[in-house]
């Protein structure tokens, strides 16, 4: 039996991906597999990972005829998996030695639905710890205790799919799969589904996911269209939010967050395409009338002047008007 399923999606990452699968062979065991998902790569990743297939034990090659995205990839992999226990990587990152044995032991000893875990990020040659904003460790939790308050950084604000492991009961529920298609921002309606509809979680002070940023090929780093799907994730999570038993507590953080998303664009507008950097902020504007107006003035008054301003200020755009940032 298949005690834990790795789901790794790759993306024309040929420099990272040998690293990647180096630190997936420190973690081999005789009862975990590691499904390779290339998302269409047009590098040298799909002749990588189809030797990783041959030589890395565990491993279960899948390749996408058309790229879909890191949601769609996931998925995939996810619907590969036989595990009883699934978790994530992504192909441009990299694990200790021995960080999935205990990350599985963790969750058994624990008997819970999911568990987060803390990560090292890597910027060039410099580290980080980045820790899950939930102060209770090692300790049992509704993971809906965890979603607030609306003001500070809570568990669904760390949306990194890969920092943590999942009961295989989560796919039966429906509640782990990603919205397919999104290709910015995916880990935002999952997260936010994840805390509403599991029963149990925990965090763990773990570390042994080494995240690495800015790499060039990362969505992060290109201001193209793309970007612009982290409108149609938060407008997911507000509109499922709005149909959740605790609606009215749980609002305002959703609405928050997703000002707080959109002023963050906003301030790094010049790194988007022009035609981009004009449809940002249409899309933004219209996001905004969309939100249910009362928690939006509660959201834009807690906020810091700066950004409630611009906000506002883009709130009063006529629709279908140029848009100032």
């Amino acid at each position: 039996m298949v005690k834990l399923s790795v789901i790794v999606p790759f993306y024309n990452v040929q420099q990272y991906a040998p690293d990647t699968l180096k630190s997936l062979g420190a973690n081999a065991r005789e009862d975990f597999e590691f499904i390779l998902v290339d998302d269409c790569s047009r590098d040298e990743t799909p002749d990588i990972l189809a030797r990783a297939e041959r030589e890395l034990p565990g491993a279960v090659y899948v390749r996408h005829e058309k790229n879909g995205g890191l949601a769609t990839a996931r998925n995939t992999g996810i619907d590969n998996a036989r595990g009883e226990y699934l978790t994530f990587l992504d192909g441009d990152d990299w694990l200790a030695p021995g960080y999935f044995p205990q990350l599985l032991s963790a969750i058994e000893e624990l008997g819970c639905d999911f568990v987060r875990t803390d990560h090292v990020q890597c910027t060039g040659r410099s580290r980080s710890i980045h820790r899950v904003p939930n102060g209770r460790r090692g300790v049992v939790m509704n993971p809906r205790d965890a979603i607030l308050p609306a003001d500070r950084s809570t568990s669904v604000d760390y949306a990194y799919a890969w920092a943590g492991i999942y009961h295989r009961r989560l796919v039966d529920k429906g509640v782990l799969h990603f919205t397919h298609g999104l290709r910015t921002a995916e880990d935002r309606p999952w997260i936010w589904k994840l805390h509403r509809e599991a029963e149990s979680f925990a965090t763990v002070g773990l570390l042994g996911v080494y995240y690495r940023r800015g790499v060039a090929s990362s969505l992060t780093q290109i201001g193209d269209v793309r970007q612009l799907d982290f409108i149609r994730a938060f407008d997911q999570v507000i509109a499922e939010t709005a149909q959740d038993r605790d609606a009215d507590r749980l609002l305002p953080k959703a609405v928050r967050t997703y000002c707080a998303i959109i002023s963050h664009h906003l301030g790094s507008i010049e790194r988007f395409e022009p035609a981009v950097a004009r449809k940002l902020k249409s899309m933004s504007a219209v996001a905004l009338r969309r939100m249910p107006q009362d928690v939006l003035d509660e959201a834009l008054d807690s906020m810091d002047v700066q950004r409630a301003t611009r906000l506002r200020r883009l709130r009063r755009r006529p629709a279908g008007a140029g848009v100032a940032a």
